[in-house]
């Protein structure tokens, strides 16, 4: 059954969702749109987990919106509160209205004689199957499956007598007071995790396969607190959020060509927080170096308090397989257990598993080229959103999002009404997408798409880079090709 058509279509009403509606309206209000989201509320990773402690392991001023200040105490806020100011920000500026809600995107199908995509959709609980289309289409489902978790098998799963939980699928009755716990995982959802649970927990245990570099950072800010007491909140957050830019890309890039001296000054701060006796060697000494793998922010130390306070505890092995009672790891030593949560991380998927087809041909993401990071070789009037590795999610998202809007623009004032990269350039060697070492994403190499070595096809990485990249760097480049339908 085919609905109605619409000026731009964006998938997905979570964090990017809200941007590219504020960036629609704020630069094409001539266009019309609308937000397809499969759940049944707004706001995408924020409304999907649930589990102890979940927040931001971001900075919340550079992860919150350029355009709407974030007001809030906390550099690294709690999930519920990032959850609130999303659907606020959609609210104040008539975003949420513009919502359909259990409206799962499964096909997208690009017709270039009619210069159009239609979009099957799976509508309702019952999944009835509806149909857009679209001049444009704005893909903001973020970079993996919400439908589960990366859970590796274990060994003799079945004879655990407790509960085994993936934190992606937390149950909403589960009670966890006075139980003995192992968290299996190290990144940052088992760092968030270990002492939201301790404060209630009988005791919990990280167990890691190996290391992660754990970063101590204030969750307040008192240059933050001072900058909005004396000036007025959109210069002091404006002030605020290029301070936070700036330190990062100086630290990114003191991570590469100073690995050593980084990794050192890491280490002393955990050494500084859990003591000289304690083994930082075996348990926070990773064997790669700082930003090869995100780095895991611990407000105020939080992780290290709890271990400190015999609350939680850190062992680094390789298990060998569950008992009934716990975790036997290959060194046969048992971690006792009543609940066994598994920190396993993510699946990665590209455009949320959507199925692209572009004049009758299913297009393979993985054998396309990204270009600017936003858009895909050979796919005509399609834009995506992908944060930064190294960066927050937000900084990314909005460049693309007004970057998109600057194309739209220039087709209507060239009146094209087809854009497309295309690659012709023979020197342009493709190359791992991400830079990344993590497991997520190295499960995941087959499966996404390429960047080139050479602009526009490279990822940089630096949003200073990006800035002049998105803003300012000419529309219509020679490889991003307007046209109109025959």
């Amino acid at each position: 059954m085919l609905l109605e058509h619409f000026d731009v279509l964006i998938v997905g009403g979570g964090l990017s969702g809200v941007a590219a509606a504020f960036s629609l309206q704020k630069h094409c209000p001539h266009k019309t749109y609308t937000i397809l989201e499969a759940r049944d509320n707004i706001g995408g990773t924020w409304d999907l987990f649930r589990y102890p402690g979940v927040r931001s392991d971001s900075d919340m001023y550079t992860l919150g919106y350029s355009f709407r200040p974030w007001v809030g105490t906390n550099a690294l806020a709690d999930g519920s509160s990032i959850l609130e100011y999303i659907r606020r920000t959609a609210s104040e500026n008539g975003i949420d209205r513009k919502v359909r809600y259990h409206h799962r995107v499964t096909r997208a199908a690009w017709n270039g004689a009619q210069a159009q995509w239609r979009i099957d959709v799976e509508r309702g609980e019952q999944r009835q199957l509806v149909q857009y289309t679209c001049n444009f289409l704005f893909a903001c489902t973020g970079y993996y499956s919400y439908e589960e978790g990366h859970s590796p098998p274990f060994p003799a799963s079945d004879r655990f007598a407790g509960a085994i939980v993936h934190p992606q699928k937390w149950p909403a009755q589960l009670s966890y007071a006075n139980k003995r716990i192992v968290v299996i995982g190290s990144g940052a959802t088992a760092v968030t995790l270990i002492p939201a649970m301790a404060k209630t927990a009988s005791h919990v245990t990280m167990l890691q396969r190996s290391p992660t570099y754990v970063v101590s950072a204030p969750d307040r800010d008192r240059v933050v607190d001072f900058l909005r007491r004396h000036l007025p909140m959109p210069l002091a957050y404006r002030l605020i959020r290029w301070r936070s830019v700036l330190f990062g890309i100086v630290f990114f890039q003191l991570c590469r060509r100073y690995p050593v001296a980084i990794r050192n000054f890491i280490l002393r701060g955990v050494r500084r927080a859990l003591g000289a006796d304690f083994d930082i060697a075996s348990h926070f000494t990773p064997r790669y170096n700082p930003w090869d793998q995100r780095l895991c922010l611990v407000p105020d130390g939080d992780l290290f308090k709890a271990i400190k306070a015999g609350k939680a505890a850190v062992h680094t092995g390789q298990i060998h397989s569950f008992t009934r009672h716990g975790v036997k790891l290959q060194s046969g030593e048992e971690l006792p257990a009543d609940i066994i949560v598994t920190a396993t991380g993510l699946n990665l998927v590209v455009l949320g598993n959507i199925e692209l087809v572009v004049d009758g041909k299913i297009i393979d993401p993985a054998k396309t080229i990204s270009y600017k990071g936003t858009m895909y070789s050979g796919v005509p009037n399609l834009g995506s959103v992908f944060g930064y590795t190294n960066a927050s999610w937000t900084l990314k998202c909005e460049l693309t999002c007004d970057y998109l809007c600057r194309v739209l623009n220039f087709m209507d004032r060239s009146r094209r009404r087809v854009c497309v990269p295309l690659n012709e350039d023979p020197s342009v060697v493709p190359e791992t997408w991400l830079n990344l070492s993590s497991g997520y994403i190295q499960r995941s190499v087959d499966r996404v798409p390429k960047q080139g070595s050479r602009r526009p096809w490279k990822l940089h990485q630096n949003y200073l880079l990006d800035l002049l990249m998105f803003r300012l760097s000419a529309i219509d480049d020679g490889v991003l090709r307007f046209s109109n339908p025959a």
